[in-house]
């Protein structure tokens, strides 16, 4: 069976991806493949790398294994055990060979034999795995339409995941006489299905999507999901159903950028606010489908499992159906989302020989990988959605004031502190409400009109968090930075979590700028700090980031390159490549970390929320949203309190 990572001697792995990403950050490699050591994956038909956890068993015996599952079932009781092992460690094509074997030797039906000996799930994902695919998928519909209710998940699932070529093998699969009479598929459809969901469900069902090479630019503009939506009073249904339903892949992710563009809000918000029910569902199951198939079936199987009881026939509908295409994938989706591992929860969530065939297919635990990885790759392991993100509209949340006066802000500033007490509700409403910019030109015309450090002022006039938030918003974004980074490195033990998402996640002229404020400030460059505070590969890759001489041909590389060459340079450290994309990721997954926990993590929220403010802090706050039970703004509002909270509150913005 064929484990990815763990194949490779864990040495080699590290040391030659650590090497190349170096000599990548400098221009010394032009292209990311170089980077992948030889024999990372196996190949399948056609030579698309297999990225399955099932694969052909070598030196195969059909007529033997026939014969060990006859005898597994031969007499009192079954070998539940020898029927599972046997059964995920053999491809599907090979299961086909064994159940012919299995009537020409014994002049029985395999699968039927199954049904008898088995029980409950464990029946219904063994005899799964024992049908070809295009005839389990069909199965899979056939009871998802059949009696007085109707499975709409189970018909969005199949339909909008599938490609061409599976979409006509499962409606001649439906066709066959195992399937009740030889019924058309698209006939029980339309029976039982209405308005614009069936439309869509239709037109998947011809399997007529472009292939992912046909892309018209031309077109892209041409296809205006904006004109068919947002611009317009109602929802143009008619163009939604025909250009998600027809246009490549790559063609649509190009329209879904250029929606982002005029509409400032993505496809999947747009269609949230036009659409309603059912077809909104299918629709957002599409875009999702578009976006990533491996991140789609992530999210179903988590929330198959999530909560009281499990939804066992969609666990089982996606293990079996994608054990031999993307569950690597699937589970790596899964880890970097959820921060638990798919194979852990399965573990947590069934039991039995139901539990161990799930673990067989699963292919491995990603927790255990982790240990694997030194500080920089764990973090960076969370980060990853890379190739399924669409490039959006960075909005931040505080913007330049309108009627600007830095003279009497400075005066305001000034006054709310002078005396006995603090006016701390003037102070935040002054910082809050202006740029960075804009505080630059107060602290300045602070110091000429009054002869005062702005900076030493508030220090002393303010205490704990509310002062950390205030001084952090007045500095420049380069001394803001060159002091967290001193901060992570200072004292006994060294705060990797920071350093690694200040590196990760600045350009390259922030982090010339962090550099030159941290020479300044500390009178030591950054590079030395950095080297005296850590070691190893762990060392030598944050040297390389703080460097930042990245080449214009790796630019390109990383912003071109096909899903499974950037996948693989993610697996493996997954750093350099938020230089140029947008990097909500890495920002929601601290502030995630801390909802989970006992307390709050003061300092990384301040950083997050003090240094995305401007950027894209709308952007995390939605995303934030999608990903939580709560919004940001609900989150700083229950996890904080006081001036404090009041100052979060202002810079998150809004409340969603």
């Amino acid at each position: 069976m064929h484990t990815g990572f763990l194949s490779l001697s864990v040495t080699h792995k590290l040391t030659f991806a650590a090497d190349h990403i170096i000599q990548l950050l400098h221009g010394q490699v032009s292209a990311v493949h170089s980077i992948v050591p030889p024999g990372f994956g196996l190949k399948a038909r056609g030579g698309r790398e297999f990225r399955g956890t099932i694969a052909d068993q070598p030196d195969f015996d059909a007529g033997s294994d026939a014969e060990a599952l006859y005898n597994a079932m031969k007499g009192f009781g079954s070998d539940k055990e020898a029927i599972l092992d046997l059964i995920t460690s053999r491809s599907n094509a090979q299961r086909q060979e064994i159940r012919a074997a299995y009537k020409s030797q014994y002049g029985k039906d395999l699968i039927d034999d199954l049904k008898y000996e088995l029980t409950g799930k464990f029946e219904r994902l063994i005899v799964g795995l024992m049908r070809p695919p295009a005839y389990h998928d069909a199965k899979e519909i056939k009871d998802a339409i059949k009696g007085a209710g109707t499975d709409e998940k189970c018909l969005i699932e199949i339909l909008t995941s599938r490609t061409n070529e599976q979409i006509h093998n499962l409606v001649a699969a439906y066709k066959d006489g195992e399937f009740f009479l030889q019924k058309d598929l698209e006939e029980d459809v339309i029976g039982d299905t209405s308005g614009h969901f069936k439309k869509m469900l239709i037109v998947l069902l011809q399997g007529t999507r472009e292939e992912d090479d046909v892309v018209s630019e031309d077109l892209v503009e041409q296809d205006d999901l904006y004109d068919a939506g947002e611009a317009q009073w109602g929802t143009d249904e008619a163009k939604f159903i025909m250009l998600l339903g027809n246009r490549s892949v790559t063609h649509l992710q190009l329209v879904f950028d250029e929606y982002q563009n005029i509409a400032e809000k993505s496809i999947e918000d747009s269609i949230k606010s036009e659409l309603s029910g059912d077809f909104e569902r299918l629709m957002l199951a599409v875009v999702q489908c578009i976006r990533s198939k491996p991140m789609y079936f992530a999210k179903r199987l988590y929330k198959s499992m999530k909560g009281l009881g499990t939804a066992d026939n969609t666990l089982i509908r996606i293990m079996v159906s994608r054990s031999e295409i993307d569950m690597l994938d699937i589970r790596e989706c899964f880890r970097l989302r959820y921060e638990k591992s798919l194979y852990n929860m399965i573990q947590d969530d069934t039991s039995g020989e139901y539990k161990r065939t799930l673990l067989n297919l699963c292919g491995g635990d990603d927790d255990i990988a982790g240990e694997f990885f030194p500080e920089a790759a764990q973090i960076a392991y969370k980060m990853w959605e890379i190739s399924a993100m669409t490039k959006v509209q960075l909005r931040g949340t505080v913007r330049p004031y309108q009627n600007f006066d830095p003279a009497s802000d400075a005066q305001a500033l000034r006054k709310a502190m002078k005396g006995f007490g603090t006016d701390e509700d003037t102070i935040i409403d002054i910082v809050t409400h202006r740029s960075n910019a804009q505080r630059q030109e107060i602290r300045q015309t602070f110091k000429s009109l009054l002869g005062r450090e702005l900076m030493a002022d508030l220090k002393s006039e303010l205490s704990k968090n509310l002062e950390r938030l205030i001084l952090g918003l007045m500095m420049t974004p380069a001394e803001f930075d060159a002091k967290m980074m001193k901060k992570a490195m200072e004292g006994a033990g060294t705060d990797e979590h920071s350093l690694i998402e200040i590196l990760v996640t600045r350009s390259n002229q922030e982090i010339q700028e962090m550099c030159s404020a941290y020479q300044n400030a500390y009178k030591k460059s950054l590079e030395d700090a950095i080297a005296s505070d850590t070691s190893g590969q762990f060392k030598r890759i944050l040297i390389s980031l703080a460097q930042v001489h990245l080449h214009s041909s790796c630019i390109q590389t990383l912003t071109h390159s096909s899903y499974f060459v950037l996948y693989k340079l993610i697996f493996y450290f997954n750093l350099m490549v938020f230089v140029r994309e947008p990097v909500r990721r890495v920002h929601i997954a601290q502030i995630s970390s801390q909802a989970r926990g006992l307390g709050t993590d003061d300092r990384a929220l301040i950083r997050i929320m003090v240094s995305r403010s401007e950027i894209d802090l709308f952007n995390i706050r939605k995303e934030f949203k999608e990903t939580h039970d709560a919004t940001l703004h609900e989150f700083i509002q229950g996890d904080t309190s006081g001036d404090y909270r009041k100052t979060l509150l202002i810079i998150c913005g809004g409340e969603d």
